[in-house]
């Protein structure tokens, strides 16, 4: 889900005189969001491991020890 589609989301207005939208499209639509975010929020962590694992062997490499391919790639 992207930003754009957040911020332009509508929702349906409850019927039979009652005001607000229907809480159970509210609900539909914020754990669709917080899904998202979840799985944003994985992945950045594991872009940010395998950042610091080419990090740490390319500063192994630098320091004469080798680091292996399959180090580099987190593997």
């Amino acid at each position: 889900m992207w930003p754009s589609q957040v911020r332009a989301r509508r929702f349906t207005p409850v019927r039979r005189g009652r005001r607000g939208v229907d809480p159970a499209e509210v609900r539909v639509f914020l754990d669709r969001v917080a899904g998202d975010l979840a799985w944003a929020y994985a992945e950045l962590a594991r872009t940010r491991e395998q950042n610091a694992r080419i990090t740490d062997a390319l500063r192994r490499r630098r320091s004469g020890q080798v680091a292996s391919p399959h180090e580099l790639a987190g593997r």
